[in-house]
């Protein structure tokens, strides 16, 4: 994975958890409202259908509660700008661990016991508290940005297979956004050119040279949608430009060869 050079941004921890809980309720409000018809609905995730895609939303999330009830690690081997990088490695084993899931109860079961599990353990962990997860050990409070990712990310996922107009907390939205921003400037470092995602991120990468006053010779502007499903392949760079989702001007503009950086 690259190494994650760049200085992590800071995250008000009370505002991810807050935004943690919100989006996965959020997304246990629509799946009580989906019927059988629509849990058999095929997704853009390969061959996994809503059943599958609800299960592993509920899976995600649930994985805080799981992760504090194991064991501390005694160090953190894994940082927050490291995670996007890692996730692609662990493609085969969440798709069996996912399947399992969706077996194993009905959606509004899973919901209910993961809501179950956050409410009791998550508001008396600390943010510092390690947990060992898949990859590694890691911080609590950086853990629970990637879940903003995860829920974000597939309540998008959700919409689109259902039609449905599931909200995305704020919060989440914009540690999503910043994270998967933060990371393309670890994937390439540099300055020469400005990515601008308002509100939530404004990050500057690409080898080249560096702009000291006035506007960057190369701009990319998008929203933070947009950004999230180009981060994570959903769209495709020529498809959102030609679609006028993304701006993008000067001869360092093109992230077509980046993206996408979550697998």
């Amino acid at each position: 994975m690259p190494p994650a050079k760049k200085r992590t941004r800071a995250y008000d921890p009370a505002k991810i958890r807050t935004a943690v809980l919100a989006q996965f309720g959020h997304v246990r409000q629509a799946v009580d409202t989906l019927t059988p018809e629509q849990f058999a609905l095929p997704t853009r995730l390969g061959d996994w259908t809503v059943r599958e895609l609800t299960a592993h939303i509920a899976l995600v999330a649930g994985l805080v509660a799981r992760y504090l009830t194991l064991p501390e690690p005694e160090k953190a081997d894994v940082g927050l700008l490291d995670w996007p990088f890692a996730t692609v490695t662990a493609a085969g084993q969440v798709d069996e661990d996912t399947r399992a899931f969706a077996a194993a109860s009905e959606p509004g079961e899973l919901f209910a016991r993961t809501a179950a599990r956050l409410e009791e353990l998550l508001p008396a962990a600390s943010e510092n508290r390690l947990v060992a997860m898949r990859f590694g050990g890691m911080r609590l409070g950086d853990f629970l940005v990637t879940r903003t990712v995860e829920l974000i990310v597939h309540t998008d996922d959700l919409n689109a297979a259902t039609g449905l107009d599931i909200p995305y907390d704020r919060n989440a939205l914009a540690a999503c956004t910043r994270l998967l921003a933060d990371a393309l400037a670890v994937k390439a470092p540099g300055a020469s050119t400005e990515v601008r995602i308002p509100p939530f991120a404004v990050v500057q990468c690409v080898e080249g040279p560096r702009h000291t006053r006035g506007t960057p010779p190369n701009v990319v502007e998008t929203d933070p949608l947009t950004w999230i499903r180009l981060a994570t392949g959903r769209t495709g760079w020529a498809e959102a430009v030609g679609a006028a989702k993304v701006s993008a001007s000067g001869e360092r503009a093109d992230l077509s060869g980046l993206l996408p950086i979550l697998g």
